[in-house]
């Protein structure tokens, strides 16, 4: 009501999409019921990072499992951030960095659950190390095939593949969690197409389609919480999923 009375959107575009504000975009109620519909996906994202795990007694924890939580919630919190530093090449650096330490844990933790582990961390240090060096020696003004930024990409999407199938298996993890996963690396490739075609709408539209790529920030907060969950919560029993702790 304030953007529409005001005729200005800023306000509400800082805080439903946090991305650089269009100033050529009309206080209209169409936009503004877009950038309220946007923030719906940011403010469940920050429920479910901030709520913590579920009360009772919890798991035995070994010190792979205490740090591993540790980068979990690091990367959580980056993802919350991290629209912030739209556009700001160190913002990207600094993604890369935080995911360095979950290449290294996830496969320690999730032990038999995950096949040919060695390999799946190498290839983990590869896609996001490799962000990290292709980045910094282009800030760097050396000029680097752009071959290693696909193959950077590649290893990284298999990766989370290869994670996610090991958490699916492994007893800690609900299914929701893992489908919060799957949701934040299959969306890019639908949101990308589509916010190209909505960004001939307007800017509004295009910044409210990226603006769900906070799935995948909750899939990391989440994962965090239920590793330290209730021993009687945590993943599921006989293939069965546990239905206390709610998607």
């Amino acid at each position: 009501m304030i953007a529409l009375t005001s005729g200005g959107l800023g306000m509400l575009w800082r805080l439903a999409l946090f991305t650089p504000v269009d100033e050529s975009t009309p206080a209209t109620w169409p936009n503004v019921l877009v950038m309220l519909v946007a923030g719906l996906p940011c403010a469940w994202a920050l429920w479910q990072c901030l709520r913590g795990p579920l009360a009772g007694p919890a798991p035995e924890r070994d010190r792979a499992v205490r740090w591993l939580r540790i980068a979990l919630y690091v990367a959580a919190a980056y993802g919350l951030i991290s629209p912030l530093m739209s556009g700001w090449i160190g913002g990207t650096i600094l993604g890369a960095v935080v995911m360095v330490p979950l290449a290294a844990l996830f496969p320690s933790v999730l032990g038999s659950s995950l096949r040919h582990a060695g390999q799946v961390r190498v290839m983990g240090f590869l896609s996001y190390g490799g962000v990290i060096a292709y980045l910094v020696l282009g800030l760097g003004g050396l000029r680097v095939a752009d071959w290693l930024a696909l193959i950077c990409a590649g290893a990284a999407l298999l990766w989370t593949i290869l994670i996610l199938r090991a958490q699916r298996e492994d007893g800690r993890w609900t299914r929701s969690t893992v489908r919060y996963g799957i949701a934040g690396l299959v969306l890019p490739f639908v949101s990308t197409p589509v916010a190209a075609v909505l960004g001939d709408l307007g800017t509004v539209y295009a910044d409210a389609t990226a603006a769900l790529g906070v799935l995948s920030t909750i899939w990391l907060a989440r994962s965090a919480h239920e590793l330290a969950g209730p021993t009687e919560s945590a993943g599921t029993v006989a293939g069965v999923e546990q239905t206390v702790i709610q998607p």
